[in-house]
């Protein structure tokens, strides 16, 4: 019986293979080797070995399913160092010495109690801490560092704080930021404007020093301060009311001075106001001053002079007090005339007034209008008026010649009725007056 083979069948679609992966091969392509089936060879030919269809199957399986994965290593590989690199470098920003800190450098001329890791403080509340210290000479370096969320003026000043006497020591830094450039990082504070505070074994010396230079080889070595304090003790025995008044007295002078401040203090005010203005006239005030030493110097050279001069005066003034005491009732009476005249003054000084106003140009008119020659006044006035005759009858009565007032009135009536006066011409029995100033007085011409 002759072996017959069958032809290879693909497999079904979503038929897993040997290999646990399902294989899509719908036109049964490269990958996969046909299956053979076994059939018995013919008699006079060997029986063949079966093909050996399992094993290349499973190897091409291998390799369809491996290569994939070796496509797909280095890219997660790629991707997993990528991602350490970033943490790496984000780790390395984040815990970076400095990082998010402001450093800055104090020097103070000791820093006794002050070690590396001590806090650095603004109002009591720790900001950052110290860093190194460092002795140079004379002075010690510390630098240290803050959190930069803090602010801190630029001009800040630092200093040294002992909260207690065995507990460490901080730096403080002040005063508080309230606006303004802020301090720098790298900063450098200079001894200047640092601070440390007085070491107890410092007072402790001062206070040895002291009791030395008191003491039985210093100030006490005659017995000097003991009978200073035995003095003191006599003087001050029995006294304790008048010392409390002292006190009390003092306390209150002290506290009417603190009432007062506000004048006290304006008078320091205005005494700066008054030496500052004396500073920026200090050319004007040196003139003065030689000017009032050169015053004195020419007193000081006519000194004879003066003195006679002041002795005159003595004589003077005693001789006016005698004249007063002498005349009291006629100074008096005069004194009380002369407010009477004031008084009038007073009542007519509008009168006063125009007549000081008027009165230069009607004596300049007067002057022009008199002619010497006739003695008469020449002006343009009517004289026949009857208001004439009563302003001339006024004068007259003012000058005490009233009794030429009725010779006057018939004279200008017979001037009105036209007689000339004789100086004019006229009869000499003319009732016609005189106009004349001579005339108008009653004086011979």
């Amino acid at each position: 019986m002759s072996g017959l083979r069958l032809p290879w069948q693909p497999p079904q679609r979503g038929t897993r293979r040997a290999g646990g992966t399902a294989g899509w091969f719908p036109f049964g392509g490269s990958g996969s080797a046909p299956a053979v089936a076994a059939t018995s060879a013919p008699a006079d030919t060997a029986p063949a070995a079966a093909p050996p269809a399992a094993a290349p199957a499973a190897a091409t399986e291998s390799a369809v399913t491996a290569a994939p994965k070796r496509s797909r290593l280095p890219a997660t590989r790629l991707i997993a160092a990528g991602l350490v690199l970033v943490l790496l470098l984000l780790a390395a920003l984040w815990f970076r010495p400095g990082a998010g800190k402001v450093q800055a450098t104090a020097h103070f001329p000791r820093a006794v109690g002050l070690f590396v890791g001590s806090d650095v403080r603004v109002l009591g509340v720790k900001v950052g801490e110290v860093r190194e210290i460092v002795p140079e000479g004379t002075s010690v370096r510390v630098e240290f560092e803050y959190d930069d969320t803090y602010k801190v003026p630029a001009d800040a000043k630092a200093a040294v704080v002992a909260p207690s006497v065995v507990s460490d020591r901080y730096v403080q830094l002040t005063p508080v930021y309230e606006g303004g450039p802020v301090l720098a990082d790298g900063a450098d504070i200079a001894m200047e404007e640092t601070a440390t505070p007085v070491e107890l074994d410092r007072i402790f010396a001062s206070l040895n020093d002291l009791n030395v230079a008191l003491g039985p080889e210093g100030a006490n070595k005659d017995g000097a301060l003991s009978r200073l304090l035995q003095v003191g003790a006599d003087n001050l025995d029995g006294q304790g009311a008048k010392m409390n008044a002292t006190f009390e007295d003092f306390s209150k002078a002290v506290g009417t001075l603190g009432d007062g401040k506000d004048d006290l203090f304006g008078t320091v005010r205005n005494l700066q106001v008054f030496t500052t203005a004396l500073a920026q006239n200090d050319q004007q005030v040196r003139s003065f001053n030689q000017n009032l030493a050169s015053v004195a110097d020419q007193l000081a050279g006519e000194r004879e002079e003066l003195s006679a001069a002041l002795r005159n005066l003595a004589v003077a003034l005693g001789q006016v007090a005698g004249f007063v005491r002498d005349n009291r009732k006629n100074i008096t009476a005069n004194v009380q005339g002369l407010a009477e005249v004031t008084d009038v003054l007073v009542t007519q000084r509008n009168a006063l007034a125009e007549v000081l106003e008027a009165g230069p140009t009607a004596l300049s008119n007067l002057q022009l209008a008199y002619n010497p020659r006739s003695g008469t006044l020449d002006t343009r006035n009517n004289a026949q008026t009857p208001e004439f005759g009563k302003v001339l009858c006024t004068v007259l009565t003012a000058i005490g010649k009233a009794d030429r007032c009725a010779e006057l009135e018939a004279g200008l009536a017979a001037l009105e009725q036209g007689e000339k006066p004789a100086l004019l011409g006229g009869d000499s029995a003319s009732r016609a007056p005189d106009l004349t100033l001579g005339g108008i007085l009653g004086e011979a011409r």
